[in-house]
């Protein structure tokens, strides 16, 4: 048994660099980057930012032409039909109307001439007959009676029209096929070009918008960052100020089990009696209950740190300014004007800048009272192709350019009413801005006062420290010196106990008071 709680420390020994090398130590700085790195609400707001530098880029894409090229297919189950059935049925068979047509003539003039000719061998008999000496010549004459026979015997009836039927038919079918267009499967593509020349200021409000958002989203994230860093600054200083009243408890309660050993001894020499040693018993484990508070105390203020600055709760950390005696006394700025931290604040900041948007937004709904005039350019191409009679091919297209004018004239007072409600609101972040300027000044001058009151209470809680050291001191060398009792020492203790968690407080409450001294000045940015 003996062998084993030997063993035991010593192991404690061989572990102790190993839990030491497993701490981390942490300084104020290593603090503020990590919550930084780590904070969700941050990284939100960074990316607000990073959207409303888009939005930036997006307004400023407005200023430069619009090209695009839109393509479409579509299918229809019926052809496109430019003229009637009977139409049709007229230009396909206009061939064979004019063959009969032509027949006609031919006949109608076959008779004509068959009539003439009948008419002229009649007259010509009737002039030969009439003549005696004509007639005795030529009536018994052969050859004349073989020319009357010939001449008897011609038929223009008969004579055929040239076949033109087949040829006009092909042509006219050709036409009726030109006249049924075929659309069930149409393709369209046009390649268009945008250019806005004047929008009535729309264009450059707009930018300028954008422009006021994106340092918008910058004041909030300055404002976001701000809060941040006094949260880890206020749980920074109550870990630093917990474990020096952990180390105050300490020493009281080493003071108290030396003060409870000499009673003890007093006690067993007759000198002071049974109910002292209670009494000093008592004060004992009170200050042991201190210590253990102290304790739990410290380990739950490290994990609310763990937490904000992302580490897992359970981490061992240790802070540089833990193991100091005295809170360190921060250091304050002055000279700086009121004006410089109305610029400085995110809040004034962002007001203004809200303000200066619903400017810019006013100016917007304004612009769309005015004419707006754009170029247009547009080069199309159809299949079928309508520069081609309707053929299914891609051969040529069709450039066109000109001038959009529009003009708004009435529209229920739409536009107008756009234009006084962002005056409105306009106005309305003006008297936000101007309250905030008001507020400012009186936290400002409260933080001011608040640090000064802190600084002074400090000096008084170390005057009030050496003091109480100083009496202890006296009360231990009189009890050593048997001139002064138990009660006297533990008084002495406790006021002693009592001073210096004050100056404790006092310097934490100094640091905190910075702390928002420096937010309420503007003084705390991520650029700083």
């Amino acid at each position: 048994m003996k062998r084993i709680m030997m063993t035991i420390p010593a192991l404690a020994c061989l572990l102790m660099p190993l839990w030491a090398a497993a701490q981390q130590t942490l300084t104020l700085e290593d603090c503020h980057r990590m919550a930084v790195v780590n904070s969700k609400t941050l990284t939100q707001a960074r990316t607000q930012v990073e959207m409303a530098g888009y939005d930036r880029k997006v307004a400023l894409a407005n200023y430069f032409p619009n090209l695009s090229v839109t393509g479409t297919y579509q299918y229809n189950n019926r052809d496109l039909v430019l003229v009637s059935d009977a139409q049709s049925a007229a230009i396909t068979g206009m061939g064979t109307t004019a063959q009969a047509a032509l027949d006609g003539a031919f006949a109608a003039a076959g008779a004509q001439m068959n009539a003439a000719a009948q008419g002229a061998m009649t007259q010509l008999q009737t002039a030969i007959m009439t003549n005696p000496a004509l007639a005795a010549e030529y009536m018994g004459s052969p050859m004349w009676q073989t020319v009357l026979g010939m001449l008897q015997q011609m038929d223009f009836s008969g004579i055929q029209a040239p076949g033109i039927a087949d040829p006009i038919n092909a042509i006219g079918q050709q036409i009726d096929d030109a006249l049924h267009i075929d659309i069930h499967n149409v393709y369209a593509g046009v390649v268009s070009l945008q250019q806005p020349v004047f929008m009535g200021g729309k264009i450059v409000y707009s930018n300028q918008m954008a422009a006021l958002a994106e340092e918008l989203a910058r004041s909030r994230y300055d404002q976001e960052y701000a809060d941040i860093i006094v949260d880890v600054d206020q749980a920074y200083w109550q870990i630093v100020s917990i474990a020096a009243k952990e180390r105050l408890a300490e020493s009281y309660a080493d003071l108290l089990h030396q003060l409870e050993h000499d009673v003890r001894v007093s006690v067993d020499e007759g000198v002071m009696t049974e109910a002292d040693a209670l009494q000093v018993k008592v004060k004992s484990n009170e200050a042991d209950m201190l210590l253990t508070k102290s304790r739990n105390g410290l380990t739950l203020a490290k994990m609310l740190l763990c937490k904000r600055i992302g580490l897992p709760l359970e981490s061992q950390i240790v802070l540089a300014d833990e193991s100091d005696e005295l809170i360190p006394v921060p250091s304050r700025e002055t000279g700086k004007d009121i004006e410089s931290v109305y610029a400085s604040r995110p809040e004034t900041r962002s007001l203004s800048l809200a303000s200066g948007i619903y400017e810019k937004k006013a100016r917007i709904a304004r612009a769309d009272m005015l004419p707006q005039v754009a170029l247009t350019a547009n080069y199309v191409m159809t299949n079928p192709n309508s520069f081609h009679g309707l053929s299914h091919s891609w051969n040529g297209g069709m450039l066109n350019a000109g001038v959009m004018v529009n003009i708004p004239i009435f529209h229920g007072m739409e536009a107008t009413n756009k234009y006084r409600k962002a005056k409105a609101e306009a106005t309305l972040y003006q008297d936000q801005y101007q309250d905030a300027r008001e507020l400012i000044l009186l936290q400002v001058t409260q933080q001011e006062k608040l640090f000064d009151e802190a600084l002074e209470k400090l000096r008084m809680a170390t005057s009030n420290l050496d003091s109480a050291e100083e009496n202890l001191r006296s009360a231990t060398v009189g009890f050593e010196a048997g001139v002064i009792d138990a009660d006297t020492v533990m008084a002495a203790q406790t006021a002693w106990l009592q001073a210096r968690s004050e100056c404790i407080d006092a310097g934490t409450e100094l640091q905190m008071a910075a702390a928002n001294l420096r937010k309420a000045q503007g003084e705390i940015s991520d650029n700083k």
